[in-house]
């Protein structure tokens, strides 16, 4: 069989690949249970009961990116363990409260307060919205004070002959 140069070079880093994508399957963890989303929330006091599991999901993964949290922060569950592990109807976290205290806060901003505040000239305006981000910035904790300004540059250096 005859080889194009290519083909000499291509053989070679298929092989490895295959090698190595064999070994890391070999060595992969065993999953634990099956997480499927509920299709009906148990104890849902801020969000509808009837959130579609898709729309769940992607509600609780803003709230992981947006403050910085994992679901161990405001639910019921051991960080790194299956989330068929987690108690998510519970109360039991103090976190899960604030949590909806300040769904209730952003809900209002967004419905009742920033209507009110776009003058009848600002109509054509698209509303600002107020989500955890606005405050959070990636943190649990909510700036307080606006960030520093960013260190002034130092002027460049003088050149050698001039």
């Amino acid at each position: 069989m005859v080889m194009l140069p290519a083909m000499r070079l291509a053989l070679p880093v298929l092989l490895v690949s295959a090698a190595t994508c064999g070994a890391s399957l070999a060595v992969q963890p065993q999953a634990g249970p099956q997480w499927n989303w509920p299709a009906h929330m148990a104890n849902a006091k801020v969000l509808r009961p009837d959130t579609p599991p898709d729309r769940l999901r992607d509600i609780m993964r803003d709230f992981t990116r947006t403050i910085g949290v994992r679901c161990s922060y405001c639910h019921v569950g051991q960080e790194g363990q299956p989330l068929s592990t987690y108690d998510f109807a519970s109360d039991a976290n103090p976190h899960k409260e604030v949590a909806r205290g300040m769904i209730r806060m952003v809900t209002r901003l967004n419905r009742e307060l920033l209507p009110e505040a776009l003058r009848p000239e600002q109509e054509e305006l698209q509303q600002p919205l107020v989500n955890c981000y606005t405050c959070h910035r990636g943190s649990h904790h909510p700036a307080l004070a606006p960030p520093e300004p960013p260190a002034a540059a130092a002027p460049p250096s003088p050149q050698p002959g001039h």
